[in-house]
């Protein structure tokens, strides 16, 4: 759309035979300010943006109409309350066109449905909605009289009294909670400040250990539960036995171990040799002679010579 276009759709538009003399632009066009809500205008009828007040359920169809969905209403005056005007709302609902009519009640300050339509009836406990009830009509009515008015203020005295302490410690605290702002966001600064002082270290923390993520600080609960953690005792076993294996094995890639026979032989040839060690510590202590299985094991000349020693 070019400005023109939308200059004239806007009705910012002057003609060049429009003289300010004859009156308003929309005077000098022939329509109304409001344009198509104005349409019935002459009836005394408005086309506005009516929104539902409250869940009704639709006299057409019997759909729930529920509360807050806008409608385009013709709005026009029934009567008058008194010097306040009765307006009447008539719309047609979405689901099956179904005519409903609405009007306002200044008397009890509601709205009424008059037709098409029936009000979903919700009851709340007062005390729930944490509201105060009203009195009834006939309570209404029976204030006129001075003994059950007297009566009425006297229970009305008995419950301020009882709930007067309640009323008061709760206004005492408040007053002692807001009555310093500054000390109060100094507090909490400092708090906050000591707070993330103590996230930087965490993660600093977790970081040096190569964690990704932030280790909170261990507690009672952590140790207990640690502490009744038991590791299987053959751990430390089978790690010894893999670690003789591999120091038995060759170092170079070309003479890996294929055959069965020849890892059976290695690990043979790693528990001879820690037995032979441990006979060598027992030897340099001061130990008893030598046994064949030792005298033939991988250093038979160093342990001849110890064991020639000893015996001298």
């Amino acid at each position: 759309m070019s400005s023109l276009a939308a200059a004239r759709a806007d009705n910012f538009y002057y003609p060049p035979e429009w003289d300010p003399s004859q009156g308003s632009l929309n005077k000098f066009h022939g329509q109304h300010a409001l344009r198509e809500r104005a349409r019935k205008i002459d009836q005394g009828i408005l086309i506005i943006r009516f929104e539902m007040p409250f869940n009704v359920w639709c006299g057409g169809c019997n759909s729930m109409i529920a509360k807050g969905v806008r409608f385009n209403a013709e709005k026009k005056q029934v009567g008058n309350y008194y010097s306040t005007k009765i307006w009447s709302f008539t719309m047609k609902s979405a689901c099956c066109k179904h005519e409903i009519v609405i009007q306002t009640d200044p008397k009890n300050c509601e709205y009424l449905v008059i037709s098409g339509a029936q009000k979903k009836t919700e009851d709340f406990d007062v005390e729930d909605a944490e509201t105060f009830e009203l009195p009834a009509d006939e309570e209404r009515g029976k204030l006129a009289d001075p003994f059950y008015r007297l009566e009425h203020q006297e229970e009305d005295l008995k419950k301020k009294r009882e709930a007067e302490p309640v009323l008061v410690r709760l206004q005492r605290l408040s007053d002692a909670r807001h009555s310093d702002d500054y000390a109060l966001n100094k507090s909490l600064r400092a708090q906050l400040r000591t707070q993330k002082k103590r996230v930087a270290e965490e993660e600093t923390a977790s970081r040096k250990r190569g964690l990704g993520i932030r280790l909170l600080p261990a507690s009672e609960q952590d140790v207990a539960t640690a502490a009744k953690v038991k590791f299987s005792s053959k751990f430390e076993k089978n790690r010894k036995d893999k670690r003789a294996l591999i120091n038995a094995g060759s170092i170079f890639p070309g003479l890996s171990v294929s055959s069965t026979s020849d890892k059976r032989r290695l690990e043979l040839e790693s528990k001879r040799r820690k037995i032979s060690a441990s006979e060598a510590s027992r030897l340099l202590v001061g130990g008893f002679k030598p046994s064949s299985m030792s005298q033939g094991s991988v250093w038979p000349s160093r342990q001849k010579g110890t064991s020639m020693n000893v015996r001298r």
